[in-house]
């Protein structure tokens, strides 16, 4: 055996009991986290590390690790990685090919055209365009150049014009503010469009928010759906939005990184209803398709948008001669990992009814989670849910104590979830990811919400307000846990 199947052999038994014996999360402060895994020991050793060293750290960083299958992972929207996603990354880097020049990667370019073609066709956009991008993130930027690019061809020469506005509503994603800002528009460039007390878009306000717009000395050039959004797993109405702006003129770019998965479920994909009428879209592989991250698509209507929304020359790189595509003209990403091989080989092994029952079955486990909170005495789901993410509150409880709750759950119990705000109060999160979640895990998250709950409420309310600040600084100095009484 070799040294490199030597090495990836400690990996792999590493990470076996890592996934058998590593609780959900195991979060210690970072200073702490540095002296476990004697990161400037190795460093300054240079060389020292063999195969039995591999193995020692590697046992303590995945220990120091966030399990994202385990039943008590109900935090993120990051997929459990699927064992064919999981071979794509190894292979990857092991071979190191790109897919932005396509003699630095043939195959893996071959693939992401495959994989793009294939998205394209689920939501409806046979004969447009896409790539695929690093996230989400990106994903939203690129669909908000490509609007600004048919706006205002001039702008990537010349700079982008003033007065340009982009309409959505307050539950869109974060990095929609931080496209505004890097294309020079401004978060200000934003108008807000009525939503409802959960943070779906009230379609019957576009037409109105385009006249203040306006009135206001602005240009609307696009409008932002959700589908779904991040804090409640709630979908906007994407049929209504999308006739109104084929009426107007106006640009539709749909954020459903998490939810375009549902396109895969039969008894889901309705929810998707109208995504077709967007001019683009994005849809994240990484969240409800098994793939670990990243892995997201950008897909456009229309070819020509993609291709009018980037003017990049590199002599260096570009010469006109290729046997296939040289993408890097299409993406912000000069050196782009092979992602598309992830998905593929998810869809190769699973299938698209796989991936799409994996969607179902944990849509419809977290419908029958809500059922459970709500009978719970003291618990109140402010809303059905449509997906696999759903905010519920303790009643009794501030948003202080939600807070603190949360952060004492993973600390003292493994149990990891989130926390949002809804209708300006907070609410504890769940996204269902692990297979494994079933609903005595979340009975007995109940219970401990409402000892830690319980708990947090007598420690203000006595007379000894110092001892709750104390636990919290000798928690964040030592790095042990302390149990609540």
């Amino acid at each position: 055996m070799g040294d490199f199947e030597k090495s990836v052999a400690v990996a792999l038994g590493a990470l076996a009991r890592h996934r058998r014996e590593n609780p959900a999360i195991a979060a210690a402060p970072l200073d702490e986290v540095t002296r476990r895994l004697e990161l400037r020991h190795w460093i300054d050793a240079g060389g020292a590390m063999d195969d039995e060293g591999l193995g020692r750290f590697l046992d303590r960083y995945l220990a120091n690790s966030t399990r994202l299958e385990h039943r008590d992972y109900l935090s993120h929207q990051i997929a459990p990685p699927d064992v064919p996603s999981t071979i794509a990354d190894l292979v990857h880097g092991r071979t190191n090919n790109l897919t932005t020049v396509y003699e630095l990667g043939p195959a893996a370019a071959a693939v992401e055209v495959v994989v793009v073609e294939w998205m394209l066709e689920k939501v409806g956009f046979a004969g447009g365009a896409g790539i695929l991008t690093h996230g989400g993130s990106l994903g939203n930027l690129t669909g908000l150049l490509a609007a600004r690019a048919r706006a205002a061809p001039d702008s990537w020469v010349h700079g982008t014009p003033p007065g340009l506005a982009v309409l959505a509503a307050s539950s869109a994603h974060y990095s929609v503010r931080r496209a505004m800002a890097i294309l020079g528009l401004g978060e200000a460039a934003i108008v807000p469009v009525e939503s409802d007390a959960f943070g779906r878009m009230v379609p019957a306000d576009l037409g109105p928010a385009i006249e203040r717009a306006t009135a206001a000395g602005r240009r609307p050039i696009a409008a932002v759906a959700s589908a779904c959004a991040t804090a409640a797993g709630l979908h906007d109405d994407l049929r209504a939005v999308g006739e109104i702006c084929r009426e107007r003129g106006l640009w539709l770019h749909v954020d459903a990184a998490h939810g375009a998965s549902a396109l895969l479920s039969a008894r889901h994909r309705h929810l998707l209803d109208g995504i077709d009428l967007a001019d683009s879209v994005i849809w994240d592989a990484h969240k409800m398709m098994g793939t670990s991250a990243m892995c997201t698509g950008v897909l456009f209507r229309r070819a020509t948008d993609l291709a009018r929304t980037f003017h990049q020359q590199a002599t260096y790189l570009m010469y006109g001669d290729e046997l296939g595509p040289d993408i890097s003209t299409q993406t912000f990403e000069a050196t782009k990992a092979p992602i598309g091989l992830k998905l593929f080989l998810n869809l190769a092994w699973r299938g698209e009814g796989g991936l799409g029952s994996y969607v179902a079955r944990q849509y419809d486990k977290t419908r029958r989670i809500h059922g459970a909170i709500e009978a719970r005495p003291g618990f109140e789901c402010p809303y059905v849910p449509e997906t696999n993410i759903l905010c519920f509150r303790h009643r009794p409880s501030g948003d202080a104590t939600h807070l603190e709750v949360r952060r004492r759950l993973a600390e003292e119990s493994g149990l990891h979830i989130s926390s949002a705000e809804l209708g300006g109060r907070r609410h504890f999160r769940l996204t269902v990811m692990s297979e494994d979640t079933d609903e005595a895990d979340i009975s007995r998250l109940l219970d401990e919400i409402e000892r830690l709950a319980a708990w947090v409420q007598a420690s203000a309310a006595s007379a000894r307000p110092s001892t709750f600040v104390t636990s919290r600084l000798s928690m964040s100095t030592s790095g042990t846990r302390k149990s609540s009484p």
